[in-house]
């Protein structure tokens, strides 16, 4: 691997920013993480195919980031290369059909409130979810019970060494906090299918969905959203609850008092007292009801 080699050809590419030494706490939402190799920002299509080319030619492991909102990065941080995507790839245009097409570095909630103004339903269960439209996607965000993929109309990815391609929305498997989108691919943008309605309809729908949002979760800490995925019809938090872990301290970081499925930072945290407090968690729940927590929390750094 030569990040070196890497940045020294890429200091020069005009459709992406190349920068050394950049800290993931500044980039993550619970903000911890330490620093990466490199931090790219690709501005378009033939900036991100030729940082692609040149991390897999150099041999250096990189991972693509949105807004780091279900992100866990190590302390030691990340020993290659982050791209984000930005400008081109944070377009959004909206059909006479109903139609909406983001681009994968698109806020999510900047989605969600251009649906609202031009009268189209159908995202109002995404309000409230930080984090870009590929992240959604890529994860299938929403409630327990309804989620983004169900609007989905297609998806165009990239495939390094190949190009782009476009899924019809049907051709993917939609599930709980998963799709089967390729991994080894990078969504570029979305075609959503929504229905006409009273944008007063959608916004009253919306401003109730925040609230309870706002009632259930920690809204005004940082976090990474949900530590673990809900297993079944269980719900994470009850179990965790019931285990009597609620509020629990590690460090800096604190199982939530709001919703247990959180750990948030009450300033200073480090990776290491989330990670602490994720194992005991679930070392706990494994215990007392024989449930095998499965993380929702992408991490980044460990184990590299």
């Amino acid at each position: 691997m030569s990040l070196f080699n890497a940045y020294m050809s890429l200091s020069g590419v005009t459709d992406a920013t190349v920068t050394r030494g950049e800290r993931l706490a500044h980039h993550t939402t619970l903000h911890v993480g330490g620093p990466v190799g490199l931090w790219i920002v690709a501005h378009g299509y033939t900036g991100l195919a030729r940082v692609v080319t040149v991390l897999d030619r150099e041999r250096v492991p990189w991972v693509v980031l949105g807004r780091g909102s279900n992100v866990l990065a190590a302390d030691k941080g990340f020993e290659g290369a982050i791209i984000t995507l930005d400008d081109e790839f944070a377009r959004l245009s909206v059909g006479d059909d109903g139609t909406v097409t983001a681009g994968a570095g698109l806020l999510l909630s900047k989605l969600v409130n251009e649906a609202m103004r031009h009268g189209l339903s159908g995202l109002e269960p995404c309000v409230g979810i930080p984090g870009t439209v590929g992240g959604a996607v890529s994860m299938d965000a929403g409630t327990r019970h309804e989620w983004i993929g169900k609007r989905v109309h297609d998806v165009v990815t990239y495939r390094p060494g190949e190009g782009m391609r476009r899924y019809d929305g049907g051709e993917i498997e939609w599930g709980y906090r998963r799709c089967t989108l390729p991994a080894d691919e990078i969504i570029l943008e979305t075609t959503f299918t929504l229905l006409p309605a009273e944008k007063a309809a959608i916004a009253a729908d919306m401003d109730a969905r925040l609230r309870r949002r706002r009632q259930s979760q920690p809204v005004g800490k940082p976090s990474c959203g949900s530590v673990f995925v809900n297993p079944g019809t269980s719900s994470v938090g009850m179990l965790v609850e019931g285990c009597g872990l609620k509020g629990l301290v590690k460090g800096g970081a604190q199982v939530s008092t709001t919703h247990a499925n959180f750990i948030v930072n009450n300033g200073g945290a480090t990776a290491a007292d989330v990670v602490s407090l994720m194992g005991t968690v679930h070392d706990a729940v494994l215990e007392r009801y024989k449930v095998d927590l499965r993380p929702e929390v992408k991490l980044v750094g460990f184990g590299a």
